[in-house]
């Protein structure tokens, strides 16, 4: 099976068209490559991962290509008897902004996988995709190819816990994922979030984060506290009796000691912390026979 070459640059997805001896071949093979083709013939890459555009930045690279051209084609494949976009889709914007009517362009034979591929790489390359359109781009790999973590990780060359983390992103209410999109919180801000379990507290803290402008060592901490208030706020709803039970277990075995109740029954649970701990306790649980 033919190795994949990735996230070593545009040269790394053109396929040789000779042995090249030096850069200056290796270049010139590059060029001849390249073709202009109609803008109103190319389609929109449905596997795009970006969601969003800044218009600013738009305005700038088309100022950009009016004065100096383009500095680097864009890549697309002929499907269908039309030709699809894989990468390059700020640069085809800015074209049809100029209203140009054509695009200097590679064309490279690429399945619906390496489409995805190639297009999540550039952008990453270019660090112009936000977390959370990351995170929706490596959902789609495993959904729609059934691509597993560790696969999506090699692909894009990052290592598999920077994946999960970004993943995860995708659990947070939409509001929240916004907000990481447009860079009003980080993906610091983010993890720290998503500690907290419940919608509505991560919402809270996030509130908290943009109103007081929060570092996300702060945000960290004041996930804590809030983690901390809800298992109080639970101790205190806990049956009063159960607590003086629990306060009574504490004081025989000197340790941590909870009672945990369900609709039947229900379990003890008493902690210990070293071996000698351990054996102490069971020494007093037998004494008790």
């Amino acid at each position: 099976m033919e190795k994949r070459v990735l996230g070593r640059g545009l040269a790394a997805l053109i396929p040789e068209k000779q042995a090249a001896d030096s850069l200056q071949v290796l270049e010139s093979s590059i060029q001849q490559g390249v073709r202009n083709i109609p803008i109103e013939k190319l389609k929109a890459n449905k596997y795009q991962p970006r969601e969003n555009f800044n218009q600013e930045a738009l305005n700038d690279l088309a100022a950009s290509i009016k004065e100096k051209g383009f500095i680097q084609p864009v890549l697309v494949r002929f499907k269908n008897n039309e030709y699809e976009l894989i990468a390059g889709e700020r640069r085809l914007r800015a074209a049809k902004k100029l209203g140009y009517k054509e695009i200097p362009a590679i064309i490279k034979e690429a399945s619906d996988l390496d489409s995805l591929e190639l297009s999540i790489i550039e952008n990453i390359q270019r660090e112009n995709l936000n977390p959370v359109d990351q995170a929706k781009a490596y959902k789609r790999l495993q959904d729609e190819f059934g691509i597993t973590q560790e696969k999506v990780a090699d692909t894009i060359g990052k290592d598999r816990a920077t994946v999960t983390n970004i993943l995860r992103l995708l659990n947070l209410p939409a509001k929240i994922q916004e907000y990481v999109s447009r860079g009003t919180i980080s993906m610091g801000h983010a993890k720290a979030i998503l500690s907290l379990t419940k919608e509505a507290e991560q919402i809270r803290l996030c509130t908290k984060v943009i109103k007081d402008d929060l570092s996300v060592r702060a945000t960290e901490s004041y996930a804590k506290k809030m983690a901390l208030g809800r298992l109080k706020s639970k101790d205190s709803e806990k049956d009063p009796n159960l607590n003086s039970l629990e306060q009574e277990l504490r004081e025989i075995f000197g340790t941590k000691v909870k009672i945990l109740k369900a609709k039947k029954g229900g379990k003890i649970e008493i902690e210990f912390y070293s071996d000698a701990d351990l054996q102490r306790v069971v020494t007093l649980l037998k004494s008790k026979r």
